[in-house]
């Protein structure tokens, strides 16, 4: 064949026909990388290691060359498709059934927080493909309600998160339920040692590697920038970036779940449509959330890394890094939800100056361009919500939707004039479009001078942060927004302050007690 993978289609790559009348519903025409490689090597029947980011189109690149060799529903499990999350496994099974629509094909989530009395009588009643995460799927196979005997194919999607999280002896009692000649589809965005063990414990030595090379996974059609912000006016910073930008499907990350649940409760009382998504919420609250965020029902979710492996949403316009990611690998995987399917998409990262490093390593790893902005001013969100409301007031003018209330009109204007009454009735429009009581921008501009300091007190004198914001509140009389960023460690502590603020600070903090420790406080020596 002498076309190339990018010159593909769908039609040319030998599955069967009603898989491709699916894909043709589904608009689709031209394959991904991975989908392009992968298809015709499971269609051989080839174990296969696909090496592939999250939204690059994996479930389509195993379903539908899965779909096209299994035999006609026979009420049995054929397929078993392991997930690390419950929101991935409902994501892969609609899709799934997406590209079954013209099958006589059963497909059924399950997983851990749903009723398994609901599960048991959908097995009873005849399964073909069954998505589960491990520890639900081994409570099936222990029960004898999940029967593995006519299993041809397994999928271990996004198997890297499966090992982090810790599920490697259930996979492995998983798989020693499955025939030896069934056929294995491990997916995963990272290679990491202990797949390349499983895969060697587990998959037939002529095992094809599929590996879609980085480059590919940072998309040219998103927009990457960042903001440098100081820590205590952070959350100002971001609600300036929402109220220009008016992102109208956001999603937002934060590190820990106590940053998304804090998040959420300062963001709400704003006016902004957002709810958060974290392992410590129900299940039935998170596949609640994210049900109203893909029907359009939230503008903005706030969700921690983990929590976020099962979202799949269309038309997200903008990611936001609140906090910023650990390592590249978790920065692709978070933009990544944005400007897909060929769209366009922003992302947006908020750093402390001390971050910057960070954000010059995540350009050099992603062979990306993250281009710095200025946070808004008050004249930019002015000017962007100016042109937001007269397009309203043009649209109700030109369609004449106003007549009821030209009696009103007239008597404003004769008391007070046509061009005051329309300036008060801008003035109220603006006041409900912005979200945040925006007193001038002073508090936006970075601090020119940091200074780091060491506390000779730390995790194991059982103290935490808002022990030490009080303790110097009281102590240097000091307002908790003008300190920066603490960080505890065993024995000692580090928090940065402006300047201006160290004198007061080892004047009248340094030597005093806090839980019943004498804290020593000094310029912290600067790092090599």
């Amino acid at each position: 064949m002498n076309k190339t993978i990018e010159k593909l289609k769908f039609d040319e790559l030998g599955l069967n026909e009603s898989v491709l009348h699916a894909i043709q519903d589904l608009k689709f025409e031209y394959p991904s990388d991975i989908q392009a490689k992968a298809i015709p090597v499971v269609l051989d029947g080839f174990d296969i290691i696909g090496q592939a980011q999250t939204g690059t189109g994996k479930t389509l690149a195993f379903g539908a060359p899965i779909l096209s060799l299994m035999e006609k529903s026979n009420g049995k499990v054929q397929a078993i498709i392991m997930s690390p999350t419950r929101e991935l496994a409902v994501q892969v099974s609609e899709e799934l059934s997406r590209i079954a629509k013209h099958e006589r094909i059963k497909i059924l989530p399950i997983y851990g927080g749903q009723s398994i009395d609901r599960q048991i009588s959908a097995l009873k009643r005849g399964v073909d493909i069954v998505v589960g995460t491990p520890g639900r799927l081994l409570d099936h196979i222990r029960k004898g309600t999940l029967k593995l005997a006519n299993a041809k194919f397994l999928v271990l999607d996004e198997a890297d998160e499966m090992l982090n999280m810790g599920f490697i002896e259930d996979i492995e009692s998983i798989i020693s339920n499955l025939s030896e000649d069934r056929q294995t589809l491990l997916f995963s965005a990272t290679m990491p040692r202990a797949i390349k063990i499983l895969s060697k414990k587990y998959m037939h030595p002529e095992t094809k590697i599929i590996a879609i090379e980085k480059k590919s996974l940072t998309v040219s059609k998103i927009e990457q920038y960042y903001y440098e912000v100081n820590s205590k006016n952070k959350f100002e910073s971001l609600c300036r970036i929402l109220d220009v930008d008016a992102p109208k499907t956001c999603i937002l990350f934060c590190k820990t779940k106590k940053g998304v649940d804090e998040l959420v409760d300062a963001l709400q009382p704003r006016g902004y449509t957002v709810e958060g998504m974290h392992g410590d919420m129900k299940q039935s609250q998170r596949m609640n959330t994210l049900k109203k965020f893909k029907d359009g029902n939230l503008n903005f979710l706030i969700a921690t890394d983990v929590a976020a492996r099962g979202i799949d949403v269309e038309n997200v316009t903008h990611v936001i890094n609140y906090d910023l990611p650990q390592d590249s690998e978790s920065y692709i995987h978070r933009i990544g939800r944005t400007g897909r399917a060929g769209k366009e998409g922003t992302a947006y990262s908020l750093i402390t100056r001390r971050e910057a490093s960070a954000i010059r390593q995540i350009e050099r790893d992603t062979k990306s361009v993250i281009a710095k902005k200025t946070v808004p001013t008050i004249t930019d969100i002015f000017a962007a919500k100016s042109e937001t409301i007269l397009d309203s007031i043009k649209l109700v003018l030109e369609e004449n939707l106003y007549e009821n209330f030209l009696p009103l009109g007239h008597n404003l204007i004769k008391e007070f004039g046509a061009e005051d009454v329309a300036a008060s009735l801008i003035k109220i429009i603006f006041d409900k479009e912005v979200n945040y009581n925006y007193a001038d921008d002073s508090t936006t501009t970075p601090i020119t001078d940091t200074v780091r300091l060491f506390l000779s007190i730390g995790r194991m004198d059982e103290v935490m942060t808002k022990d030490i914001i009080s303790f110097l509140c009281e102590t240097a009389n000091l307002n908790k927004n003008e300190l920066g960023r603490i960080d505890i460690l065993d024995k000692f502590s580090f928090l940065d302050v402006p300047a201006n603020l160290v004198d007061s600070i080892l004047n009248n903090s340094s030597g005093k007690k806090l839980n019943s420790r004498k804290v020593n406080i000094e310029v912290a020596k600067s790092r090599r």
